[in-house]
């Protein structure tokens, strides 16, 4: 009897085993894996646009997509890393934020899906010749700043202005692409540029010093990665010596410029997202165009202005989209409310 017993226990557990071992293992999530090459505010604005598109759409990291989020914090070689983790970890699709992760990317992958944001001019990578015509696993929304808008601006603004002073970063292709814009029109409109070159983020003050040197009129850096992560340093300074600064994103009038223009990152980041979705539902990313932005935003914030000596003409604050008043608090323009009506 005992035996019966014994046997009887052991075929359980064989029984037991064997339906445990035909049990499906549950299935991985997608995964998107996603870097910055800095911390600057206008990537993390687009970092968090891309991650609200994915949320819009029902994909919620831990949920049913896993997301691996990564900044290299001004490291090039760590971008490149992080790139190859990425590869190595077999993730589903790269999401490149700024130029040089999309060329550490590109560099790692590339067979698979990559979708970037924040990237001035992704033909000068070799991502294709046109905005149809390109990778057939890349696409996403590229970054080109409204640089001769901006210059228009300054010139409405500072009617007598000349000598602009400039920073920018050789070692970032995008910045170098963006000096040459702001050259081509500088001229067109009669000013001068006044460039000194930062080879990182703690060299932006200093290089801004040489500026007030070279007896500038006013301060309009290049928006690259590295000076965009040190901006608030330049407000600092334009606020000391009361010389007048401007952006070259909305952001900006937050951090000490007196007006910025230029695009929305959060809604760059959120395009960008929602091309990701297509491309996780199985389109394939060289079919889907190259995006841009369209819409340009234009703020200002009258107390800068006031303590570096601008006073903005009544038709430039009719047309801003959003103004920050004298006590430094955001103040809804006729702009925004018909966009809300």
């Amino acid at each position: 009897m005992r035996k019966c017993v014994i046997i009887g226990c052991a075929f359980l557990v064989i029984v037991s085993g064997f339906s445990g071992g035909c049990r499906k293992a549950a299935p991985e999530l997608y995964t998107f894996g996603i870097f910055q090459i800095t911390d600057a505010p206008t990537l993390n604005e687009a970092r968090k646009g891309f991650i609200q598109a994915l949320t819009d759409k029902g994909l919620r990291d831990g949920v049913n997509v896993r997301l691996m989020v990564r900044n290299a914090m001004g490291d090039l070689g760590e971008a490149r890393r992080i790139a190859q983790e990425f590869v190595n970890q077999k993730t589903d699709m790269i999401i490149a934020l700024s130029t040089q992760c999309l060329q550490a990317a590109m560099m790692a992958g590339p067979r698979r899906p990559i979708i970037f944001a924040s990237v001035a001019n992704p033909q000068l990578l070799g991502v294709g010749r046109s905005s149809e015509d390109h990778s057939r696993n890349i696409t996403g929304v590229a970054s080109t700043a409204p640089i001769k808008q901006a210059l228009a601006l300054i010139r409405e603004a500072l009617p007598k202005a000349r000598r602009i002073g400039t920073i920018w970063t050789p070692a970032e292709l995008n910045s170098e692409y963006y000096l040459r814009l702001l050259r081509e029109g500088a001229g067109e409109l009669g000013f001068e540029v006044v460039a000194v070159p930062v080879a990182n983020i703690s060299e932006v003050l200093l290089s801004g010093q040489m500026l007030l040197n070279r007896k500038v009129d006013l301060i309009f850096p290049i928006s690259d990665n590295t000076i965009n992560a040190s901006f608030e340093s330049l407000g600092r300074l334009a606020r000391d010596n009361s010389l007048p600064l401007f952006g070259g994103s909305p952001l900006f009038t937050r951090l000490g410029a007196c007006a910025a223009l230029g695009w929305d990152f959060f809604e760059m980041g959120y395009k960008a997202g929602e091309i990701a979705s297509r491309v996780k539902d199985g389109e394939a990313p060289g079919s889907i165009p190259l995006q841009s932005m369209s819409r340009v935003r234009l703020h200002l914030n009258l107390a800068a202005a006031k303590m570096q000596g601008v006073e903005f003409p009544p038709q430039l604050v009719g047309r801003a989209d959003e103004i920050i008043g004298q006590e430094g608090a955001p103040v809804q323009t006729e702009r925004e409310q018909q966009d809300y009506l």
